[in-house]
């Protein structure tokens, strides 16, 4: 059974402080690329495997677009998106299905609750129910619904691996990797995610977070449109006051975290980072990715320290702060 890096792999990537006591760490690997692709550092092993999750949605989307799906503005970065399932995001989605001649009926992933809390008990008072539309992967979905439109391929079992959607989507992420992916499993929303290398991933993100809107290249030129839109409609990609948000809006980044505790990260610079915390959890991974930019000269580390304060990395006793999540001895 293929697997992803183990402990021995991993390195100390973050650590939990509570009144001056490390109470939790943190494990796992990280990779960081040079404005011009090269791997400029590694902390523990980047050429394990890992299932990148939504950080792998900038690449579907890409891959959608070059199959004739036509987004621009907030939809096309909605198309990238872990949205938090706010009535705008959900508006924007429909917007996407309408264009198509298509509703929210059409879309495979399942029906969920809105992350923002503030939406959800809104629901919740008004007798609302669980919609599709409302998942945190619809926008990518309604993307994938599009490509099928624009193409003429059927849109009847659009996730199924062997679907010609899925295959080209599959083509395009071993292009920009520079890989052929080493397993198929089934994402959280039923789409097809792949086994890759955190560094091909990286290689990946780069190429996508750096590509111009003014390449002679088509597939350069969607991804430069793709990461523009995301950085003029930052809401989009994540939702008001959360993490991916927050670093696009204060860094003018191209961020864009995973299930799983996978990040992916580009500096307006073009420098790069991709990590995996082994644990699976997230809260780190943000103030992580942004700090290794810093060190390699990407970000500034006021910016980064002025990031820190507005992440939710506080740690609490009795309604007061007592510690902290910050990086690790590992990087």
């Amino acid at each position: 059974m293929l697997e992803t890096l183990t402990v021995q792999d991993s390195v100390e990537l973050a650590v939990v402080e509570r009144s001056g006591f490390i109470e939790s760490r943190h494990a796992g690997a990280a990779v960081v690329l040079s404005p011009e692709g090269e791997v400029v550092a590694r902390h523990g092993n980047a050429e394990a495997l890992i299932l990148p999750r939504s950080s792998l949605k900038p690449l579907q989307a890409v891959a959608c677009l070059t199959a004739g799906a036509v987004l621009e503005g907030e939809q096309l970065a909605l198309s990238t998106a872990s949205h938090s399932g706010t009535d705008r995001h959900a508006e924007v989605v429909r917007e996407m299905l309408t264009a198509g001649g298509l509703n929210e009926d059409d879309l495979a992933c399942p029906p969920a609750w809105p992350s923002d809390s503030a939406t959800r008990d809104e629901m919740v008072r008004e007798h609302g129910q669980e919609a599709r539309v409302r998942m945190n992967c619809s926008g990518k979905h309604a993307a994938m619904l599009r490509a099928c439109i624009a193409t003429g391929w059927p849109v009847e079992g659009y996730l199924e691996p062997t679907h010609p959607l899925q295959a080209h989507i599959r083509d395009v992420i071993e292009r920009l990797t520079g890989e052929k992916m080493a397993h198929t499993a089934i994402d959280g929303c039923g789409a097809p995610v792949y086994a890759l290398s955190l560094t091909g991933l990286a290689r990946a993100i780069h190429r996508v977070g750096t590509a111009s809107e003014r390449s002679p290249f088509a597939l350069h030129r969607v991804a430069g449109a793709l990461v523009k839109a995301v950085r003029e409609n930052p809401w989009t990609i994540d939702g008001p006051g959360r993490p991916d948000t927050i670093a696009i809006e204060r860094l003018g980044v191209f961020a864009k975290g995973g299930a799983e505790g996978v990040m992916v990260m580009v500096a307006p610079n073009g420098t790069t980072v991709a990590l995996k915390m082994l644990d699976g959890g997230a809260r780190a991974s943000t103030i992580v990715a942004a700090t290794l930019l810093a060190r390699a000269g990407g970000l500034s580390e006021a910016d980064v320290t002025a990031l820190a304060e507005a992440l939710p990395l506080a740690v609490l006793g009795g309604g007061s702060r007592v510690g902290v999540v910050r990086p690790g001895a590992g990087i």
